[in-house]
């Protein structure tokens, strides 16, 4: 089940969970939809994969034997920061930005 960060890990803007501006990686790496097409141009800082609209989960359980929803599965409340400089960010982005994520 996905984390759902509460933050960009970049600008520390808050992406509450049922926020459509939050974009993931494969490994949940979290940041804003900002962030993601104007610093990172779609690479991620940490595995240098693309991102995915981040999924919005449901606030209830809409089939209440199955336990989900928000009520059920809260998103984080730990804020997550990338552990890399922007100055190394920016050099990784450059780096790769140009190679389409299915080939990096």
């Amino acid at each position: 089940m996905l984390q759902l960060r509460p933050n960009c890990e970049l600008c520390d803007r808050d992406l509450p969970p049922q926020s459509g501006d939050a974009r993931i990686c494969s490994y949940e790496c979290t940041y804003c939809v900002e962030c993601v097409e104007t610093v990172l141009f779609n690479v991620c800082p940490t595995c240098g994969g693309g991102f995915v609209p981040r999924p919005i989960r449901p606030l209830k359980a809409w089939r209440p034997e199955k336990m989900l929803g928000l009520e059920n599965h809260p998103a984080s409340e730990k804020r997550v920061h990338s552990k890399y400089t922007r100055a190394e960010i920016d050099a990784h982005v450059a780096r790769i930005r140009d190679i389409a994520p299915q080939d990096r």
